[in-house]
């Protein structure tokens, strides 16, 4: 239940949006330039978050991206679910297509009660906690120095 490298940019760049502040919309091209990523690819992650309901986009020359509501509201598990699927908390971690209880692989009933905590986890991280401890300096948000991301 490892993360792909869209989901990966996703929180980076929500994360971020929440840094500069409810009603300041950001272009996609600003997100990719401080994070050091691709900005066609993450263009395309920023319309599937709006597509999810997490963003908003405004068109124009004041156009960006908004977070569509309180970054308080914006759990983990709800961005992982736009960008992963509906399903991505039942995939087996070999990658059978089948496993369950009845048909499990080797790894299933071990792996089982870290994924139910992984799920917890997930659920209870909100994008507002997040941006503050990025914002108090506990953790940074990209691989570049942080001197390069004003946020303020």
């Amino acid at each position: 239940m490892l993360i792909s490298r869209t989901s990966q940019y996703a929180i980076q760049a929500l994360i971020y949006i929440a840094l500069k502040g409810e009603g300041n919309p950001i272009l996609s091209r600003e997100v990719a330039e401080q994070l050091g990523v691709p900005s066609a690819y993450l263009a395309k992650i920023m319309q599937m978050l709006c597509k999810g309901g997490v963003l908003t986009s405004f068109r124009g020359r004041l156009g960006g991206f908004c977070l569509r509501e309180n970054a308080e509201k914006i759990d983990l598990m709800r961005v992982l679910l736009i960008t992963e699927g509906q399903d991505f908390t039942t995939h087996c971690v070999l990658g059978l297509k089948q496993c369950s209880d009845e048909t499990a692989c080797p790894m299933h009933n071990k792996f089982l009660p870290i994924k139910s905590q992984i799920v917890d986890m997930l659920n209870g991280q909100n994008l507002a906690d997040l941006a503050e401890a990025v914002k108090a300096g506990k953790y940074r948000l990209a691989d570049i120095p942080g001197e390069l991301m004003p946020v303020h």
